[in-house]
């Protein structure tokens, strides 16, 4: 067999091990291994302890366990509850009520803590009852939340764009400040959405209309000014060059405890929940990139990218069929394989052929983390499904259902994001260092 078929059996050994309900890391690293070993038998193998060493001997990844950690103080804080209620109260009067809020809390949420999972089931366990309470559309809520709460890949820090970074060797602070815009836009996109969608439905989002005095405006401005200070202070460090991006996790760990002190329910044994739940996310998480770098030494071993590189070369793609390949290609995995696996599978084999292409890898790493937020409510296993279907315990066809509009809105911005490229590498170009 040629390394190209030999590739194409151990991606399905990958299919075959995850559908059949095998961790991640595992799915991932035993076809890695059996590809390696029938590359270059036992002799091969024996790099595998400098790819283990390398695969961790990276101080970009030392980000990663405090951003999560960062996460899991907000969430178990109960500080969540006050994002919500203060924004709940600042965007009634905007058309979709509390829908817009569920938007707007995602947006706040996931640039704190970059986790799709963590905003979808922090923001859906507060608001999910609250909307069904008060009579809105059950599909268009469930909506609203799972694409809301994939802001978290697109918007800084993100921690697929720290883990792309990581292979590609791509600056993280760069693809952090060029997720902004597109960021920022998409959250634009979906209220816009929900806005029109409830002027032309009114029954899906009843119109509130809540007390609306100077006491409760500067009530809602305080429960949601801190996070605008941690999230200003974060990127705006980054962006003026002061911190990178590990230095600016770090220092948004301290802030969001004394956040969730001060304005939370901060006690010690909730802090030591908070490292548990964190030790235990990044464990899992390191092992899925350990896994990875091994798939990627074998890929490299065998030379597979180079003979990719050169087919698709020699193809003569223009670069808009390049993008409508890369789009069927995506769309494809976004409905079978998970956002962390997404990454490991494709960036060692597509990074040569952007290069050969000359695509601009952080335009690429914001076009990634689209892609990354669409499977991310794509079924059949798009995570974001699964987790607002557990928090309110409704038909996962209704949670489906919701989400096909926001589908359509992040396809357009994938559109807008071709054609105008400088959207995400404005800022970028204009950072300090």
């Amino acid at each position: 067999m040629t390394p190209e078929v030999q590739l194409a059996v151990a991606m399905a050994m990958f299919l075959v091990l995850l559908v059949a309900g095998m961790s991640v890391p595992f799915a991932i690293s035993i076809p890695a291994v059996v590809y390696l070993y029938i590359q270059g038998g036992f002799p091969a193998l024996k790099a595998m302890g400098f790819v283990s060493w390398g695969s961790m001997d990276s101080f970009t990844l030392t980000a990663i366990p405090l951003f999560i950690f960062m996460a899991e103080v907000l969430q178990r804080s109960g500080l969540s509850f006050r994002i919500y209620n203060g924004l709940a109260l600042l965007v009634s009067r905007i058309p979709g009520g509390l829908l817009q809020t569920n938007i707007v809390g995602c947006a706040i949420f996931a640039s704190i803590t970059g986790s799709t999972v963590a905003t979808a089931a922090s923001i859906g366990g507060v608001a999910l009852p609250q909307l069904l309470e008060r009579g809105y559309s059950r599909t268009l809520s469930a909506g609203s939340i799972c694409a809301g709460g994939t802001l978290g890949c697109l918007l800084p820090p993100s921690l697929a764009l720290i883990i792309y970074g990581t292979f590609t060797n791509t600056s993280v602070a760069k693809l952090f400040i060029a997720g902004i815009i597109p960021g920022l836009l998409l959250t634009f996109l979906f209220m816009s959405y929900i806005a029109a969608h409830a002027l032309v439905r009114p029954a899906v989002a009843p119109r509130e209309r809540p007390l609306f005095t100077p006491a409760t405006f500067l009530s809602a401005v305080a429960d949601v000014l801190p996070f605008f200070v941690l999230v200003g202070g974060t990127l705006g460090s980054i962006y003026l060059g002061l911190v990178t991006p590990t230095e600016a996790a770090a220092i948004g760990s301290v802030f969001a405890i004394v956040i969730a002190r001060l304005w939370g329910r901060l006690t010690l044994k909730i802090f030591l929940q908070a490292l548990n739940g964190a030790v235990q996310l990044v464990g899992n998480l390191l092992f899925i990139i350990y896994a990875a770098y091994l798939f990627s030494y074998a890929i490299s071993f065998a030379g597979v990218g180079e003979s990719l590189t050169n087919y698709l070369v020699h193809l003569e793609l223009s670069r808009l069929n390049f993008f409508l390949a890369l789009f069927v290609l995506f769309t494809v995995l976004g409905c079978l394989v998970e956002s962390i696996g997404m990454i490991v599978i494709t960036v060692p084999l597509l990074y040569p052929v952007l290069i050969k292409y000359g695509i601009d890898p952080i335009w690429f790493g914001i076009v990634l983390a689209l892609f990354i937020e669409l499977g991310a409510i794509s079924p059949p296993i798009g995570i974001n499904l699964f987790v607002i279907q557990s928090v309110w315990n409704g038909k996962l066809s209704d949670v489906v259902k919701g989400t096909i509009p926001f589908h359509l809105v992040m396809f357009l911005l994938l559109a807008i994001l071709v054609v105008w490229p400088e959207l995400a590498l404005w800022l970028p170009a204009h950072m300090s260092r």
